[in-house]
């Protein structure tokens, strides 16, 4: 199995080497010795996390010099009342306010911050993208649905099977689900076949069903739901013949997922080096999954991996999971510790000529990660 992978994220052997190198780089020291290439930076706001991440390009590849996340639940409750709520903007723009300090201390050559389905759905997504703005200096577009998964599969190509030529790639969010079905015509230029975006995610959920375990008959209801629009998928491209003859490999990009497989690796703390591109087979994730739905919220938020800020949403995303894995019987989903952050900075950095094609960049490498 290939997979173009090299990932450190917090393996550096003397972390404080890598400290003092991240802070002569913020200070300016040094740097008349050798030419520093300018960094770039994303940010991704959704409907549960905001992220940043910012990078420098070197050599085929980029070296990720800061990065951000936090959970601000931004659309809590607009499932309901149709707009964004006060509380959770105030939460959001405090996030936003540190991505814009991180992003100004780097002086980016580039920036691309773009918002998902929170904002596509609130009556006053526009005004609160104004209000962002006038905060935190930092503009944020809305993207369609389309654009969100194209760039969740940009920035996830590194963990593509190269013999595998299909790849079904989905991603939980707090307030939609998408599916991406993918063709990799070679080893770097997959082509998007087709994609379905469902505007149930795991706050959706939470907001109308509460966070406990669910009533057998609202879990039937999001299933039935669900699978009626990935089974238009399904026979738009005939997936599951494709998964039956072997030739298709799942993926999986959301929090519930690499949730999941902190928790199938046994980690006292959540280790994106660890997870990015682990396999899960289906047997495993429905054990964990049992074990979790016999838990107490408190108890749940015990697990190392997913913590108090998880434990409330985890029983609505392991139920789309299971949507998802029982339409499509792959039998193991790789986990994906990426997405939307690494295809914007690996089309910009392409757009500015900094790598050979305009396409995706099949290498990481991370530098530090910067308080």
């Amino acid at each position: 199995m290939t997979k173009a992978l090299s990932c450190f994220f917090g393996d550096a052997p003397d972390m404080r080497q890598a400290m003092r190198k991240a802070g002569s780089e913020r200070t300016g020291r040094h740097r008349g010795r050798t030419p520093v290439a300018p960094a770039y930076a994303a940010v991704d706001l959704g409907t549960n996390n905001c992220r940043m991440l910012a990078a420098r390009p070197i050599g085929g590849g980029l070296r990720i010099v800061d990065s951000f996340s936090r959970i601000v639940r931004l659309g809590e409750g607009a499932s309901v009342s149709g707009v964004l709520d006060e509380a959770a903007i105030e939460r959001t723009i405090a996030a936003l306010k540190i991505c814009a300090g991180k992003i100004r201390r780097l002086g980016a050559k580039r920036v691309r911050n773009i918002a998902t389905q929170a904002c596509r759905a609130a009556t006053n997504g526009a005004s609160f993208l104004n209000r962002v703005k006038a905060e935190t200096g930092l503009e944020l577009e809305t993207i369609s649905a389309d654009e969100e998964a194209r760039l969740t599969v940009s920035g996830c190509v590194p963990l593509f099977e190269t013999e595998r030529p299909f790849v079904l790639m989905f991603d939980i969010g707090g307030g939609s689900t998408e599916v991406t079905w993918i063709e990799q015509q070679d080893a770097t230029s997959p082509r998007i076949l087709g994609t379905r975006s469902v505007a149930i995610g795991v706050m959706t959920i939470a907001d109308q069903l509460g966070t406990g375990v669910l009533p057998p008959a609202a879990t039937a209801e999001i299933r039935s739901n669900i699978d009626a629009k990935l089974a238009d998928l399904d026979q738009a491209h005939g997936i599951s013949d494709h998964i039956a003859a072997g030739r298709v490999q799942m993926m999986g990009t959301s929090g519930t997922v690499t949730t999941l497989g902190g928790i199938h690796l046994d980690l006292r703390r959540y280790d994106r080096s660890k997870v990015d591109g682990i396999e899960i087979p289906f047997s495993s994730i429905e054990a964990i999954i049992e074990r979790l739905g016999g838990l107490s919220e408190e108890e749940r938020a015990r697990i190392p991996c997913v913590g108090p800020q998880r434990a409330d949403l985890m029983i609505a995303g392991c139920t789309l999971l299971q949507t998802v894995c029982a339409r499509w019987n792959v039998g193991r989903v790789t986990v994906a510790d990426r997405g939307i952050r690494e295809g914007l900075l690996c089309e910009m950095m392409a757009a500015d000529g900094l790598t050979q094609e305009a396409r995706p960049i099949p290498s990481f490498e991370v530098e530090t990660i910067l308080p």
